[in-house]
């Protein structure tokens, strides 16, 4: 079983659940004080829609134990410096877990208020991190519309090549993972 946490300099990473999902999807009032965070003022970010959190809900339904930590991740900026309390910045996550040959796709979205502090660095690499420490993911994936220039420039400074576009507009990029060993 892999982790459903993670920690960054900044952020909690939390793996999403059913009990999470079903309270941003049908009790939102409930969601924040289940995260122990407060909201942003723009919420969901980007693409993380209905839609991704439903596709999520269903993953997390039908795959169990095994699926938890392989799809949503929600992004909690610490109380410090830059906040009072604790607060829900962005979204990350994988779209599955990972193919045979140890390929997983990442995605990551941080809501419009928290923009240009840094933030979807640390999350990207957060959830690089983590990967690295399943040991069972050997290639990250990523694919962004040519436009979002501020996800391509996180996810070059996090190691990942630019390569084509696809059929449906997107750029891919890609980077090894090294796995590591939890804690080093």
């Amino acid at each position: 079983m892999i982790p459903l946490i993670a920690y960054t300099p900044r952020l909690t990473l939390i793996a999403a659940s059913r009990a999470l999902l079903t309270a941003e999807l049908h009790k939102p009032q409930y969601f924040p004080v289940l995260l122990g965070a407060a909201m942003p003022a723009h919420w969901p970010p980007g693409e993380y829609d209905e839609e991704a959190m439903r596709f999520f809900l269903e993953k997390l339904t039908a795959g169990g134990r095994t699926a938890a930590g392989w799809y949503g991740w929600y992004a909690i900026l610490r109380a410090g410096a830059e906040t009072p309390h604790n607060v829900l910045i962005g979204t990350g996550g994988f779209h599955g877990p990972p193919s045979p040959d140890g390929t997983a796709e990442i995605g990551f979205s941080v809501a419009n208020d928290w923009h240009g502090r840094g933030l979807g660095m640390e999350l990207a690499a957060g959830l690089i991190t983590h990967a690295a420490q399943t040991g069972m993911v050997r290639q990250l994936t990523a694919r962004t519309t040519p436009e979002n220039t501020a996800s391509q420039k996180i996810l070059t400074r996090n190691g990942f090549t630019a390569g084509e576009l696809d059929f449906e507009g997107y750029l891919h990029f890609e980077r090894a993972v090294e796995p590591l060993i939890a804690g080093s």
